[in-house]
C-alpha cells in the first residue's frame, strides 16, 4: 500500500549533498518537483534515486520497500543490472548520448503489481554540458493491463508493448491513426485506447463497421438523412459522423469501403463537412479519425481498389498490431483474463483454471484467428471443465501436437492482394486446402469462412 502520510519531497542526504555541490541549479529543481501533479524522481548518473515528489510516493512508494538511495532498475524492474543490459531500452543511456530527453514505455513493479508506465527522462546539464542528474516523469498507462484483467487490453510481450507505446505517442495529437493487423488482433480495443488517452476521452467513441454496410446504406448511416429523403425516411436521423461530435470516429475494416463511397469519405476528411442525405446545407464535422483494416491497403491502391489520396489521408500514423503468434508470452495472461471474464453471454458458474499441459498446447498453437480464436477455444473448453479444470482433452483437435499446422500468414500490410470473396486470399486458401487433413467444417473454421462460402471459393479454384 502507498504511504498514508507522504511527507514533502524525500531525498538521500549524502547523495543529494554531492549532487547539489556539482550542480547548484538542481536544488531549485528539487523544490519545483514537489508542485508537480505527476510522479517524478531525480536520479544521479549511476542510476541512484536521489529524490521523489509526493505524487511518486503516493503512486509508487511503499513503507516496506525503500527506494531513496536505491538503483532505479532494482526498484522499478527488479533487475540486478540496468535495463539495456537486461535486453530493454534504457532511457538514461539514450538521454546521456543525446544530451536531451528520451521516452520509453516500460513495465514497472508497483504496489498494485506490474503496470505499463510511460517514462520520460530529461538530463540536467552543468555549464560544461556534462550530465549531473536526470529527472524522470512517470505516467501510468490506464488503457492496458500487464496482469489479468476483467476487460480492456491485456499484454506485456515486447510486440504488444511496441504497439501500446505507439498509441501513447499519437493519442494526444489529432493525427488520423491507421491500425493494421490480422483479423482478431484487437483493433477496436486499440482504437478505444487511442480515444481514452486523448483529449477527447470524455466525448463519444463511435464505431462504424464498414464491412457490415452495403453501398446503399453506407451514406445514410454515416451522414444521416432528412425526413422524406427516400422511402421509409419518416423522420430526420443523425448519422454516425454527427453522433461522434467532440469524440472519436472509428472506421473498422476500412478496406471494405466501396470505391464510390471513398471519394465522399475523402471529402469529409479533407473539408471537415458533410451533408445528410436529402439535405441542402452542409454540417460541420468534429471528430478524431481512427481507421483499421486487415487488408493490404498499399496493394489495393496499386490494384486500383483503394484511392491513393484517401490512403494518404488516413495513414498519417500507422500502427501495426502483432498477431498472437508473436505474443506467445501473453497467452497465459490472456487465458487468465478471459477466464476471469467468464463465458460470453453467461454468468460464470465457478472458477476455472487450466492444466499445464493444456496451457502448453495453447502456447504451441499458431492461432490463425488470433485473440478471437483463443477466446472461442476457451469458451468451448470451459463447457467440458465440470471440475473447474480445463484439460488438454477439452481443447479442439486442431491444437493437438500432431495436428498439421498451416504456415504462418504474413502480416496484413505485407500480405498478397486479397480476393474480393473474403478475408483470406485465394493463394492462402488453396495452400491451406491442399495441405490440411481435416473436415470441410474444420477447414472453414481455420479459414475464417462459412462452410457455404468455403465451398463456393473452393469450387471457383477447382478444388471442391
Amino acid at each position: 500500500m502507498p504511504a498514508k502520510n507522504p511527507i514533502p519531497i524525500v531525498a538521500a542526504p549524502a547523495a543529494e549533498a554531492e549532487l547539489l555541490r556539482n550542480a547548484p541549479q538542481v536544488q531549485a529543481l528539487v523544490s519545483f518537483l514537489e508542485h508537480e501533479s505527476q510522479p517524478m524522481i531525480v536520479l544521479d548518473p549511476d542510476y541512484n534515486i536521489l529524490a521523489a515528489n509526493t505524487a511518486y510516493q503516493r503512486q509508487f512508494g511503499t513503507t516496506d520497500k525503500p527506494y531513496i538511495g536505491h538503483k532505479c532498475f532494482r526498484v522499478s524492474h527488479h533487475y540486478d543490472v540496468p535495463c539495456d543490459q537486461a535486453g530493454e531500452h534504457c532511457p538514461m543511456r539514450k538521454a546521456f548520448e543525446l544530451k536531451g530527453p528520451d521516452r520509453v514505455l516500460h513495465i514497472h513493479y508497483t504496489p498494485r503489481g506490474p503496470e505499463h508506465v510511460d517514462v520520460e527522462l530529461r538530463p540536467i546539464l552543468d555549464a560544461q554540458r556534462e550530465v549531473v542528474a536526470y529527472v524522470e516523469r512517470l505516467t501510468t498507462v490506464r488503457s492496458a493491463s500487464a496482469r489479468p484483467s476483467a476487460d480492456g487490453l491485456v499484454g506485456c510481450a515486447p510486440a504488444f508493448n511496441a504497439a501500446l507505446s505507439a498509441v501513447q505517442r499519437v493519442a494526444p495529437s489529432m493525427l488520423p491513426v491507421l491500425l493494421l493487423g490480422e483479423s482478431g488482433t484487437g483493433k477496436e480495443l486499440f482504437a478505444r485506447a487511442v480515444h481514452e488517452a486523448s483529449s477527447r476521452a470524455h466525448g463519444p467513441f463511435v464505431v462504424v463497421d464498414c464491412s457490415g454496410l452495403t453501398e446503399t446504406l453506407f451514406e445514410s448511416e454515416l451522414f444521416g438523412y432528412e425526413k422524406g429523403a427516400f422511402t421509409g425516411a419518416n423522420a430526420r436521423k443523425p448519422g454516425l459522423v454527427e453522433t461522434a461530435k467532440g469524440g472519436t470516429l472509428f472506421l473498422d475494416e476500412m478496406g471494405d469501403v466501396p470505391l464510390s463511397m471513398q471519394v465522399k469519405l475523402l471529402r469529409l476528411i479533407e473539408s471537415g463537412t458533410f451533408r445528410r442525405v436529402g439535405a441542402i446545407e452542409s454540417q460541420q464535422a468534429d471528430f478524431r479519425l481512427v481507421a483499421a483494416t486487415h487488408k493490404p491497403l498499399q496493394q489495393m491502391v496499386a490494384d486500383g481498389r483503394f484511392r491513393q489520396d484517401l490512403y494518404y489521408r488516413i495513414s498519417a500514423f500507422p500502427i501495426h498490431l502483432p498477431p498472437l503468434r508473436e505474443r506467445v508470452a501473453d497467452i497465459p495472461l490472456l487465458v487468465d483474463s478471459f477466464l476471469q471474464r467468464g463465458p460470453r453471454g453467461q454468468g460464470a458458474k465457478h472458477r476455472v483454471s487450466v492444466q499445464p499441459e493444456a496451457m502448453a498446447q495453447m502456447q504451441a498453437h499458431d492461432w490463425p484467428g488470433n485473440i478471437r480464436e483463443l477466446r472461442n477455444v476457451l469458451d468451448r473448453a470451459r463447457l467440458f471443465a465440470d471440475d473447474g479444470v480445463v484439460r488438454a482433452e477439452h481443447l479442439p483437435e486442431s491444437l493437438s501436437p500432431g495436428w498439421p499446422r498451416p504456415s504462418m500468414r504474413p502480416a496484413a500490410a505485407a500480405a498478397p492482394a486479397a480476393s474480393h470473396h473474403g478475408d483470406i486470399d485465394d493463394a492462402e486458401l488453396k495452400r491451406l486446402a491442399e495441405t490440411s487433413i481435416c473436415t470441410r467444417k474444420e477447414l472453414a473454421r481455420r479459414a475464417g469462412l462459412s462452410e457455404r462460402t468455403l465451398y463456393r471459393r473452393l469450387k471457383a479454384l477447382g478444388l471442391a
